[in-house]
């Protein structure tokens, strides 16, 4: 420094050239700084002068172009794999210098840098790569494991070279669009020397290779192939994806290949293999191919595609073999509900699921005809029709995911095949099947007919009743037997049985639950109205009004000093219009007991004038006190037995002939043989037979077993039971026929009242509409019917139609 005086104020000249860092401070600067005033002198006048040699580099020349020597010894270890003999933070400040001085235009830093690149890969990173896929022959695995290797490596190097060129990359690139940035230029350089510039048409042959290998890989996954390599691949679609190449390159490639394996997967299993087979295979390819491509990162529209594809190929062009109806009925057959959900799952993804409705129909007609047309094993006809049901209830539930259209479908097809035959008896049977579950409970059903766990969780989430509960499940039964009762056309023949049964079960007191009774005849009545069950609901008053006449009774008993008799009379009144028709068997009551009978009838007479009693004897139980060597008992009887073991209290020697029973009882042979064969060669054995035998003979005799002994102090001597014959099913489907015949002319009355004048045709289909909830009428019943109205003065007929006469 030196400083040249000018009058009063002295100058001073610095040199500030020796270092580019410099700073200066203004008037009283701080620490550090030059100040320029002073007080006792005041303002000083300061010069600058530089002091240098003309054309000599200076240090700020110096500077840039070691840090040019630096970037470049950078890059160099960079593409090496070396450490950087600089720091990155040094390395830095010197881009950011650059940059700041005007040099990071793509021609200059950031052009040199592209040049570095591009020349790297194209010559040392590729060279060995290219020297290897550069023709179609080789290993292609090998070569994109090499490839794939590169692009490891030099995705590691872009990361460096992005932390160097930071300022370049994301304060001076970014301003200077479209240039490029670090990472863009590195992805473009490495993209055009495996496959070809953007606008190139043309795939070199690397990149070819490239391409072929992967689709090369999948293909050895889809065949279970040893040389199938997981990260390989999964590298491999990564650096597709990376390189931009995926979607237009590719992604085209790939789903060519796999139309080729598509078409020759369907051709192989759909010739070899059963239709179980081929719906297992299908639908096993489809879950590979979509956790494939979530897998190893395909792209969505890549998996889209591949599904759409497979799915036409395997299932559309396939739909002949996937629906046809013997193949479908066989799945079914054996509740295959798995092998059904898939092919459920593969028809509704192309979208042609409905058309698995005809075999589904076409399966439950046959079946369920099979099972009605089966006279063999007609007595299990509706449990087998229940199972069916049931099984198909679980394949819509589990397999066709409770579409409504499979359940329309079999709605459809029991309606058809249960009142297809006009002999067919599946009123009656489902009249005995509820006749069973209502004696019996839910200990006579099969485990299959039973509700499961589903069934249970199903119901919990609906808010009813859990079918754990034996009433809930009970309920549950009958509402399963009311479902074929609606598909039934012949609803008299199911309430002539159904009330037969129900009288018995009232009369023998052998209903499970008398809750469970009620709630079937609301059910009964909500199905078919009030009418249908008019008699029914009679039958219950009846049992209600029987259980007041007989208080009054007793009542009337203790008013006049009868009460204390050996014999408690009960007596349940039936109305006849309501009941059953029994026959009438004649018997030869005790005294005491004939006593108490008449007593009754004068009494009823009395009380209800006009009204006569019919005592049905064969419908009588009675309980008999019994005294034997080991204790007494209280034996449940029906009358007859009873009649025969009273006979035996007034035996001289204890031993009774079949002869003399006969005369003192006068019951029938065929009643006489059933009564003496349950009380001497049944399960509770209250008389002995001489001799000794399963049949009981004239030349018979019977004693008293002195011996007998049960643990249960009351024991029930079951009568042995008629079996129904032919003739009296054939007698109670008279009965319904004739009631079918008053209701059909009761019908045409109403109609002709209504319509006064009708054509025949209109007139036969009003009256088959109008009938059909309780019995198919033919029509040429109804032509018949027509003409026994016409002879009876209802109607005649004028011009070709039907008039009504008042």
């Amino acid at each position: 420094m030196s400083t040249k005086a000018q009058g009063k104020r002295p100058a001073e000249t610095i040199d500030l050239t020796s270092d580019p860092h410099y700073a200066a401070t203004g008037a009283g600067g701080g620490r550090g700084g030059i100040s320029l005033l002073r007080p006792h002198m005041g303002p000083r006048k300061v010069v600058i002068k530089n002091l240098r040699v003309a054309g000599a580099p200076t240090a700020t020349d110096e500077y840039f172009s070691r840090t040019r020597e630096e970037l470049d010894e950078a890059l160099a270890a960079v593409f090496a794999g070396r450490p950087t003999p600089r720091p990155l933070e040094r390395l830095y400040r010197g881009v950011e210098d650059l940059c700041r001085r005007g040099e990071g235009e793509p021609k200059a830093l950031a052009g040199r840098l592209k040049e570095r690149c591009e020349a790297f890969l194209s010559g040392d990173m590729m060279a060995g790569v290219l020297e290897k896929g550069g023709t179609a022959a080789g290993d292609q695995q090998g070569c994109l494991r090499e490839v794939v290797g590169c692009w490891r490596r030099w995705s590691k190097m872009l990361v460096v070279l992005r932390w160097i060129y930071s300022y370049l990359d994301r304060s001076y690139l970014l301003l200077k669009k479209p240039a490029q940035g670090v990472n863009e230029m590195g992805v473009e350089l490495f993209r055009k020397v495996v496959f070809g510039g953007r606008k190139s048409g043309e795939v070199p042959v690397l990149g070819a290779r490239v391409l072929m290998a992967v689709c090369e890989l999948v293909e050895f996954d889809r065949r279970r192939d040893g040389r199938f390599d997981t990260g390989l691949l999964k590298e491999a679609v990564l650096m597709l994806r990376s390189l931009g190449v995926y979607g237009k390159l590719f992604e085209v490639r790939f789903l060519a290949e796999s139309y080729k394996y598509f078409v020759e997967f369907a051709a192989e299993w759909s010739v070899n293999c059963g239709l179980k087979d081929y719906i297992t295979a299908s639908d096993r390819l489809l879950q590979r191919e979509a956790e494939r491509c979530d897998m190893y990162n395909f792209d969505s529209t890549t998996k889209r595609e591949l599904r759409e594809t497979a799915q036409r190929l395997l299932t559309v062009e396939y739909s002949e073999k996937l629906l046809d109806k013997g193949s479908v009925a066989k799945l079914l057959d054996a509740h295959d509900v798995d092998s059904m959900r898939a092919l459920y799952e593969l028809l509704r993804q192309s979208g042609i699921q409905k058309g698995l409705k005809g075999p589904w129909e076409e399966y439950i007609r046959t079946t369920g005809a099979a099972i009605v047309s089966d006279q063999a094993r007609a007595g299990d006809m509706i449990v087998r029709l229940l199972e069916l049901r049931r099984s198909l209830d679980i394949m819509i539930r589990d397999a066709f995911d409770k579409d409504d259209v499979f359940t329309y479908g079999l709605r459809e097809a029991f309606g058809s095949f249960i009142n297809e035959e006009k002999t067919s008896k599946v009123g009656e049977m489902l009249a005995k099947y509820i006749d069973m579950l209502l004696r019996g409970g839910l200990k006579t059903l099969p485990k299959t007919l039973l509700s499961d766990t589903r069934d249970r969780a199903d119901a919990e989430m609906s808010g009813i009743a859990s079918t754990a509960d034996e009433d809930a499940e009970l309920d549950r039964q009958l509402d399963n037997g009311l479902e074929l009762f609606r598909f039934i056309e012949g609803k008299d023949v199911f309430e002539a049985f159904y009330k037969r049964d129900l009288a018995r079960r009232l009369l023998m007191g052998r209903s499970a639950s008398q809750d469970a009774e009620r709630n079937m005849l609301t059910k009964l009545k909500s199905e078919c109205g009030s009418q249908f069950t008019h008699n029914l609901e009679q039958m219950f008053r009846d049992q209600e009004l029987g259980r007041d006449e007989m208080a009054a009774y007793k009542q009337w008993l203790v008013g006049t000093g009868k009460a204390n008799r050996p014999v408690d009379l009960h007596v349940s009144i039936l109305s006849s219009a309501a009941w059953p028709t029994y026959p009438d068997v004649r018997v030869l009551l005790p005294r005491d007991v004939l006593e108490q009978i008449n007593t009754f009838d004068n009494y009823y007479k009395t009380q209800h004038s006009g009204r006569v009693l019919t005592w049905k004897h064969p419908l009588a139980h009675a309980v008999v006190r019994a005294h034997f060597d080991k204790g007494p008992k209280d034996l449940l009887v029906s009358a007859f037995q009873a009649v025969v073991l009273v006979l035996f209290n007034d035996a001289p020697a204890a031993v009774l002939s079949h002869e003399q029973i006969a005369q003192s009882t006068g019951l029938p042979p065929a009643e006489l043989e059933r009564t003496l064969q349950s009380l001497a060669c049944g399960k509770a054995r209250i008389l002995t037979k001489h001799p000794r035998g399963r049949d009981v003979k004239p030349t018979d005799t019977f004693s008293v077993n002195r011996g007998f002994w049960d643990p249960k102090f009351r024991v029930k001597v079951n009568q042995i039971q008629l079996r129904e014959t032919k003739a009296d099913n054939a007698e109670t489907y008279q009965r319904v026929a004739a009631d079918r015949q008053f209701e059909t002319q009761a019908a045409i009355v109403r109609i002709m009242k209504a319509r006064k004048t009708m054509a025949h045709a209109q007139l036969v289909a009003e009256v088959i509409s109008q009938t059909k909830g309780r019995g198919a009428v033919e029509p040429a019943e109804i032509k018949v019917n027509i003409e026994k109205l016409i002879e009876k003065d209802y109607i005649e007929r004028e011009d070709g139609n039907y008039v009504y006469l008042a």
